[in-house]
């Protein structure tokens, strides 16, 4: 490993000085894979997610991704993941599960949880199951943009993550949402169809809508609750 950059040994100094000598996300992503033997791309199969895969595959086309599998998704995104398995054949795509199945979870803490307890069930779902397997990485890598909302306005090219307790790396911090489909369009590459009837941002069926032209990318996510993250991503 080189840098020596850790959550162990996490320098302020030393992150900012690699951040700035990054000029472009092949560069973050070329670092990280240097960097890091254990590292993973947790992907959830949005635009941001195809044009990762897509940039991880020329890097390193064995390289480990992650799905969340929490048993709630579209059909859609079941297609697509059967599209990027066959078009990039030595990817290795995992899909985690939770724990509890979706009948233990209805026993425990009662029917349709995502309505009146959703940070409960993101917890159950999303966080607990890349939580534990995200113990025995080192590092890993998420599609997070600074134009996506206000709470992700100042995430870094290389930060420290609290909550996972290891290094987190987001190489597309500056792109627009723009950027993500002229890169999809001009190496056309498969996408979620949803996104097709305005879901720019998709996650489980049960808490994702569809939103009006113009409005925040993630309003169609929990719009009936104040929440805005599904938890795995602490930001400051």
């Amino acid at each position: 490993m080189n840098d020596g950059l850790t959550y162990e040994t996490w320098n302020e100094n030393i992150s900012n000085q690699l951040s700035n000598r990054f000029d472009s996300e092949m560069e973050v992503l070329k670092w990280a894979y240097h960097t890091y033997d254990k590292i993973v791309y947790a992907c959830s199969f949005g635009a941001e997610g195809i044009v990762l895969i897509d940039l991880i595959s020329k890097i390193k086309k064995d390289a480990n991704i992650v799905f969340l599998d929490t048993g709630l998704h579209f059909k859609e995104t079941y297609e697509l993941i059967k599209q990027i398995e066959a078009k990039y054949p030595d990817l290795s795509i995992q899909h985690l599960k939770p724990n509890m199945t979706l009948k233990e979870q209805e026993e425990k803490c009662g029917g349709e949880l995502w309505k009146h307890h959703p940070d409960l069930c993101c917890h159950i779902r999303k966080i607990k199951p890349l939580q534990d397997y995200l113990s025995s990485m080192d590092a890993w890598i998420s599609g997070l943009r600074r134009e996506q909302s206000e709470t992700r306005r100042n995430v870094r090219y290389i930060n420290k993550d609290d909550q996972f307790k290891l290094i987190k790396i987001c190489p597309l911090i500056h792109w627009r949402w723009d950027d993500i489909w002229n890169y999809i369009k001009l190496n056309q590459l498969p996408y979620h169809k949803l996104h097709d009837h305005h879901y720019p941002s998709i996650g489980c069926e049960v808490c994702t809508l569809p939103v009006n032209d113009g409005a925040d990318l993630r309003a169609g996510r929990w719009a009936q609750h104040r929440k805005t993250e599904c938890g795995l991503h602490q930001l400051r």
